[in-house]
Order: structure tokens, then C-alpha cells, then sequence
């Protein structure tokens, strides 16, 4: 993984904005051979990663406000992550176990780059832009995903629940990767949950859409049956999924002629949490 992240970083240096309407002038030319539309899109892969790194910088009340309900989202979870994990052991063994295999080998970066690398592929070499700028952009978006977690689990160091040691232990600030001191936030849940929203904004039907959410959360539930992760890393590496996901889809917009997209309805997405001594459910309305 950490290979492949240096092929993207390299020559990363994109600034731009997340949400504003800022307009920028490429050239959109699809007379390209094979090898010109191969770098190109490496390119826009590693400037896709830019653009999502520097949103930050240039947001607004809304992206603030926006950012604090997932701030507010995750420490809510965080007062009963305890709790959740006492709760899902005692049903972890009647969740089948291809299931729970399934979410921890998707989430992998070695299996989400060989579905991803794939998908592009097939869309460069049968020459089907859709296709390709799809590809693009599921890959710049589980780099940049990939990337940040690797550096912000270095930073935190928060102990993973199946040491046994509490949900507020951190060792926090290691360059090398502390192991059972990184669960903060979750690669499996970021990579697993960015493939299925970048596929997902493919198509206008809510209920494909609920689908490919639905199968992109798996990782997750197999990471918290497994105790590698807490409700609230899950939580919020989906939610950064969403945020980087976003960013540079609206930055291959100013790439690519192709654009499946651009016809945007205002959609509210509301994040619901329920939370009762037998049940615990996350459910997002669209």
C-alpha cells in the first residue's frame, strides 16, 4: 500500500476548494492515445488526492457546520463504545462467518487495489470514459482515504478493543505503526466504504444506492465483531469517506468531459443513531 501511495505523491501539489463554485480551466481534449489518456489520468489520480487534502482550507460555514456533526456524531459514540463492544461480542458468533471474512477481505488494500485497478483498466483499454473516469476516481479516493489513515493512526495511537485496555487508551505520536495502537480511524472501513459511495454515485436509484451502501458498510460491522475497531472509528472513517469522495469527484468534473453527475439534486443526508439494550443501528436517510 505504501508503495502505491508514493506513485501518487510524488507529484501531488493541487489546491483547490471542497464545496465553493470556483471555476477551472483544463483541457478537456479527448484526441489522446493510449499512453497520453494513461498519464493523464495518473495526473488527475494524484491531484484528485491534493484537491480532497486542501479542502479544508478553503471551507465555509456549512463545511464547518457540516464537520461538527460528525465531530459531535463520533464522541457521542465514543461515551458508549464500551457498552457496544460488550454487546456485540455476545452475538459475534451467530453473525456467519463468510460475512464477517467477506468485510475484513474487502477492506484490505491489496484486494480494494486489485478491484479498483481493475475497474479502470477495463475503462482504458475498451476506451469506455465512463468507465475510466470511474476507475480514477475510486482509485484517488482510497489513496487519499488510505493515505490519511495511515498517518492520523500514527498520531492518535488509540488502543483497539480486543486488547482489553478500555476505549480511552492512546500512545499516541509514533512514526512506526504501534500495532493494537492504531484503530483510529479504520483503512478497512475508509477503503470498503469510498468504493461503495464512488460506485453509488453512478446511479440516480435510491434504492441501488441504499444497496451499495448497504455492502460498503460491511467492513465495518466485521471490524467491530471482530473487536479490531470501536463503533465510533467506524463512524467516522465512513464519514471521511463521504467528505474525500466528494472533494474529488468535484474535481474530475473539471477533468473530464464525462460527467454523471451533472444533473445534482440537493440531497440532506441525515445520520440516525438508535441505541437501545438489545439494539444498536446506524441508519442514513436520503
Amino acid at each position: 500500500m505504501k508503495k502505491v501511495f508514493v506513485v501518487f505523491l510524488f507529484t501531488f501539489c493541487v489546491h483547490s476548494s471542497f464545496s465553493q463554485t470556483e471555476k477551472i480551466a483544463f483541457n478537456l481534449d479527448s484526441n489522446r492515445n493510449f499512453w497520453q489518456k494513461f498519464t493523464y489520468d495518473l495526473g488527475n489520480m494524484a491531484g484528485g488526492m491534493g484537491y480532497a487534502y486542501t479542502r479544508p482550507l478553503h471551507w465555509q460555514k456549512k463545511q464547518f457546520a457540516n464537520f461538527g456533526y460528525v465531530a459531535v456524531g463520533t464522541a457521542a459514540l465514543y461515551t458508549v463504545d464500551d457498552h457496544i463492544d460488550n454487546w456485540a461480542k455476545g452475538w459475534s458468533g451467530d453473525v456467519p462467518r463468510w460475512l464477517v471474512d467477506y468485510g475484513n477481505d474487502i477492506g484490505s488494500p491489496n484486494n480494494n487495489y486489485m478491484i479498483t485497478g481493475a475497474v479502470y483498466l477495463t475503462g482504458l483499454f475498451i476506451d469506455d470514459p465512463k468507465l475510466r473516469r470511474t476507475g480514477v476516481l475510486l482509485i484517488s479516493s482510497a489513496s487519499a482515504a488510505g493515505l490519511l489513515q495511515q498517518v492520523s493512526k500514527r498520531i492518535i495511537g488509540r488502543a483497539r478493543p480486543r486488547i482489553d485496555v478500555g476505549k480511552g487508551k492512546f500512545d499516541p505520536f509514533h512514526i512506526d505503526r504501534v500495532f493494537n495502537y492504531d484503530s483510529f480511524p479504520s483503512g478497512h472501513v475508509m477503503l470498503g466504504f469510498t468504493n461503495a459511495y464512488a460506485i453509488a454515485k453512478q446511479f440516480d436509484n435510491p434504492w441501488i444506492k441504499a444497496g451499495l451502501y448497504t455492502v460498503g458498510s460491511i467492513p465495518g460491522l466485521s471490524r467491530i465483531i471482530d473487536r479490531f475497531h470501536w463503533v465510533s472509528d467506524v463512524l467516522f472513517s465512513t464519514a471521511i469517506s463521504i467528505f474525500i469522495v466528494e472533494a474529488i469527484d468535484k474535481f474530475l468534473d473539471t477533468k473530464y468531459a464525462e460527467k454523471y453527475n451533472s444533473v445534482k439534486k440537493q440531497k440532506k443526508v441525515v445520520w440516525d443513531l438508535q441505541v437501545t439494550p438489545r439494539t444498536f443501528g446506524i441508519s442514513m436517510n436520503f
